[in-house]
């Protein structure tokens, strides 16, 4: 009963806003309904992923800046 998160667009996943700060979220975080878990750089231009359920984070599928295609798995979500 989980929900996979897929990329929205190709370009490149970052877990945080900037190197040097905490990632949106971890393995085993309580998400919200509209709570950023990511984002995806295309372009220069960086878009936020938001997250469209509530719930708990059970996997982040892929590493800290890597290329991601179009649909491809981000993240599982545990719904509430």
């Amino acid at each position: 009963n989980s929900v996979i998160v897929k990329a929205p667009l190709v370009g490149t996943f970052y877990k945080s806003a900037k190197p040097d700060t905490p990632p949106f979220i971890s393995e085993g975080d309580e998400i919200k309904e509209g709570q950023i878990i990511g984002i995806i750089e295309a372009m220069k231009i960086f878009n936020e992923i938001e997250s469209e359920v509530s719930g708990k984070v059970e996997k982040i599928l892929i590493k800290d800046s890597t290329p991601v295609e179009y649909d491809q798995n981000l993240i599982v979500i545990s719904p509430e």
